[in-house]
């Protein structure tokens, strides 16, 4: 396939200045991709984009990735309220974790890493409105949907240096053009009048065409909401915001529908590979081999194969018909962050009263009584001290670790 069929199979287009997606296999361009400092962390809806960076990359094209070093300093519109400032001290250390995140997720690729407020540290305000904010009408910035949402009828208004933020990425725009040679500009599809915004600034004060290409959101269907820091709902690409294990999890749990779309981005499998994991997944859905290809390759992409078959081993001692016996201590402590744990040297009652699993030694009781306790893969009939490591498990689905 040429750049822009397997772009367009994989879900990577969305809106776009090209006149045609085609454009995009003519000779290749300098690029950018930029995220705020807004939380610790890049979320899954970063790594979508990153996914987009690393095909363009393998097709000649040169990145750019920025760190938003003066964007975070003010933040990205909200569509209903106000966002708190971050400190400077929160900035800084956003900053060295998104970067970071960068450096893995792109090790082997050829890349440049800026932070905006590099050349915004100098610019005066004056020079700016005058150099800047005299080429933006105020008439296609409150066109802007986002704005709208802010100043309608009963909506909370927006402040000036919040709806001075499409000014400051547009001239990111025209930062990296003159300095770099930049001529596109990826983001996430609610990132896209944002974006226009350097485009139509390159145009008016250089004369050039330079594009914008957004990918979808990554979206919840069952609540029709994005996964992202706003909605509360993210899924972190740092290990101590969203566990390793939940974060394979995640994508274990998404859906038929959504896991067909999401193999395509979040994967490096060829179409070929994809329909027919696809078509063996339809044939035989409970077997879950698409989630479970998915989750895995996810997993090494973030958090490595070491991580990720730890995981695996931990999920078919749960799940499966693994031995608990057989987990290194590593695997055991990551279990350890998702279940309740008590100590060795207690009977199953207390383990299972002090653990919360059960409410109180009676319930324990009458769980063990009714067969509804078992340990290591065997039913509880009696109430025993525990003196090794051990996986007590309550119904189906309530596991308790003793170790």
């Amino acid at each position: 396939m040429t750049l822009s069929e397997e772009l367009t199979w994989r879900g990577f287009i969305n809106q776009t200045t090209f006149a045609n997606s085609t454009d995009l296999d003519n000779e290749p361009r300098t690029f950018y991709l930029g995220v705020d400092p807004s939380a610790l962390s890049m979320h899954i809806g970063n790594l979508a984009t990153v996914m987009l960076v690393r095909h363009l990359a393998g097709a000649g094209y040169t990145p750019i990735v920025l760190v938003g070093g003066a964007t975070g300093m003010i933040g990205d519109p909200k569509e209903d309220e106000e966002r708190d400032l971050k400190t400077l001290e929160e900035i800084e250390k956003n900053k060295a974790g998104i970067a970071r995140q960068y450096r893995q997720l792109l090790d082997g690729q050829k890349f440049e890493l800026v932070d905006n407020y590099d050349w915004f540290k100098d610019i005066g305000y004056l020079n700016f409105l005058r150099d800047v904010g005299k080429h933006f009408s105020m008439t296609q910035l409150l066109d802007r949907e986002f704005i709208k949402a802010r100043i309608g009828e009963g909506s909370s208004g927006i402040s000036y240096a919040e709806f001075s933020y499409s000014l400051i990425q547009g001239y990111d725009f025209l930062h990296l053009f003159r300095e770099h040679g930049a001529t596109l500009q990826i983001g996430g599809s609610d990132q896209w009048g944002n974006m226009l915004s350097g485009a139509q600034m390159i145009k008016k004060l250089e004369g050039a065409d330079a594009h914008v290409l957004t990918v979808p959101l990554v979206l919840d269907k069952k609540t029709g909401k994005k996964f992202g820091k706003s909605e509360g709902n993210a899924i972190w690409l740092d290990p101590e915001m969203t566990s390793p294990y939940k974060f394979y999890q995640f994508w274990l749990n998404c859906d038929d529908e959504t896991s067909e779309d999401l193999i395509k981005i979040y994967t490096f499998m060829d179409r070929e590979a994809v329909e027919s994991l696809i078509a063996r997944h339809r044939e035989n859905p409970g077997a879950r081999e698409l989630q479970r290809t998915l989750a895995s390759a996810v997993t090494d992409i973030v958090h490595g194969e070491e991580r990720r078959k730890a995981i695996e081993k931990v999920n078919e001692v749960l799940f499966g018909s693994g031995d608990i016996a057989e987990l290194s201590d590593e695997e055991t402590a990551m279990l350890a962050k998702e279940i309740p744990t008590v100590s060795i040297g207690k009977t199953i009652i207390e383990a299972l009263a002090q653990s919360g699993v059960a409410s109180s030694n009676g319930e324990a009781r009458r769980l063990i009584a009714n067969g509804a306790v078992s340990m290591n893969g065997h039913k509880c009939t009696e109430d025993v001290t525990i003196d090794t490591r051990s996986l007590v498990k309550k119904g189906k689905n309530t596991f308790l670790l003793v170790s």
